[in-house]
């Protein structure tokens, strides 16, 4: 008897560490069918984690005008609409308002024109309709209709609800009667109104995300969104996760003697002057006299291909060191190209486990280190001299996704170059409130992969 098929739609690399290297299809009845177009060296490498027995290229996807300006223009009238839903001028920031070409800034224009007679819920509705019938009129729909249809999977499970060509390999799946499920990828996603795809199913981390999904996406049925947690945090309850001392501080150069600050980079749109952030760091601490007690280990944002922190690297030598992310590349070093190794799970966790504080610009680090109760340092104060004018931790932690601190004593807010020094050597764990945040955001994250996977399955 046949065994029925799970058709694994990876769009890009990012899910390939929360659902390939954790539990969530290990030892899973069913056969796996990967639908990708991840390079032969990128598939080994996921075959030596997850047993799958056989893998599909996604065909070329190229969208069209018509598809594009619907979407461009869901996206920008939604943003519009959950703006004035949550009454939060911040979430406006995920458009970008400045197009470099002269084609593009006629298109965007007509888009900014356009959006705000669509801000009604009901006319979203029906541009979304309308998208719909567009991306069926795209001949990637008929390519992959005739995949599906020799396949003939269960379930298509998709590891990234935003990106472009799923929306048609969902609408295929739906005309099909094949079940789609979903995952919600990261905890700030939800307001972006980025949400490519429609699904049967929508896999979310916590009731809060839930509640978020039901805010921006009223038309989703609450039964249709599962609170399974997220997997990528379980990897933290694997003591053999965490490399051995001598060897992960030999490795990264570090002195066992000194304790260790965690500076975590964001990318370059997120946080532009993270470099002057990191010197002031070493500068700071170099000024007390305290470099013989104190190190910093630097982990920049795996997607940030710049070079923009190697001249306060190179200043301060003794004192940074670098644990640069292990994560595969290739030639195009494009974001939805790359993804860790399992060798860089091992690192984050033991960067986590060895450091005693964590410091960033409202990064997700703030959990990862909250797993071994050791806490994290907010920057909340502008650089004198910007790289980019109009960007200000301010608007940062506007964002919506912060509104899930309970309490602002979550975090320590750094609110100035002059309280580095005091606020990086208190001596103390997680507040109660990081602990409550946590809670909050990640609820049930210990048992992730078996939620996702049990979901999956019985639907």
């Amino acid at each position: 008897m046949e065994k029925d098929k799970i058709l694994l739609l990876f769009p890009d690399g990012v899910g390939i560490r929360n659902y390939l290297y954790s539990t969530v299809f290990k030892d899973i009845e069913e056969d796996l069918v990967l639908f990708h177009n991840f390079d032969p060296e990128t598939v080994n490498a996921i075959k030596t984690n997850v047993a799958i027995d056989d893998e599909i290229t996604i065909p070329a996807y190229k969208e069209s005008v018509k598809e594009k300006f619907l979407r461009e223009l869901i996206c920008l009238s939604r943003l519009y609409y959950n703006t004035q839903k949550v009454k939060n001028p911040s979430l406006l920031t995920n458009w970008n308002w400045s197009q470099k070409t002269f084609s593009k800034k006629f298109f965007y224009k007509l888009m900014e024109t356009t959006a705000p007679f669509f801000r009604k819920y009901s006319t979203i509705l029906k541009l979304e309709e309308k998208y719909q019938k567009a991306i069926r009129q795209n001949p990637f729909y008929d390519e992959v209709k005739e995949i599906l249809e020799k396949v003939k999977p269960k379930v298509v499970f998709c590891s990234h609800q935003r990106a472009l060509k799923v929306a048609g390999i969902f609408a295929v799946a739906a005309d099909l009667g094949i079940k789609t499920a979903t995952v919600i990828y990261s905890w700030d996603n939800l307001p972006k109104a980025r949400m490519a795809l429609r699904a049967d199913h929508y896999l979310v981390w916590s009731d809060y995300m839930k509640k978020e999904l039901e805010l921006y996406y009223p038309e989703i049925p609450s039964e249709n969104i599962h609170i399974t947690g997220t997997s990528q945090f379980e990897f933290y309850e694997d003591e053999k996760n965490i490399i051995n001392k001598e060897t992960f501080f030999k490795t990264y150069n570090l002195d066992l003697n000194k304790k260790i600050i965690c500076f975590s980079g964001d990318d370059t749109k997120t946080s532009p002057d993270d470099p002057a952030y990191l010197n002031d760091m070493a500068e700071e601490l170099t000024k007390a006299n305290l470099q013989d007690e104190y190190q910093i280990l630097f982990r920049r944002c795996p997607v940030d291909f710049s070079g923009r922190y190697e001249s306060v690297i190179n200043k301060y030598s003794d004192l940074i060191k670098e644990a640069a992310p292990l994560w595969y590349f290739n030639t195009a070093n494009e974001w939805n190209t790359v993804y860790p190794s399992i060798e860089d799970v091992k690192l984050l966790i033991s960067t986590a486990f060895y450091s005693d504080i964590v410091v960033n610009v409202g990064s997700t680090m703030a959990f990862d280190f909250a797993m071994f109760n050791k806490p994290c340092i907010f920057i909340n104060y502008d650089q004198p001299v910007k790289n980019i004018k109009e960007w200000s931790v301010k608007t940062i932690y506007q964002f919506q996704h912060f509104k899930s601190m309970p309490d602002k004593e979550a975090v320590i807010w750094l609110n100035h170059k002059d309280e580095i020094v005091e606020k990086l050597t208190l001596q103390k764990n997680c507040s109660t409130a990081m602990m409550e945040w946590k809670k909050i955001v990640l609820e049930d994250y210990k048992n992730a992969s078996m939620k996702i996977r049990e979901t999956i399955k019985a639907n």
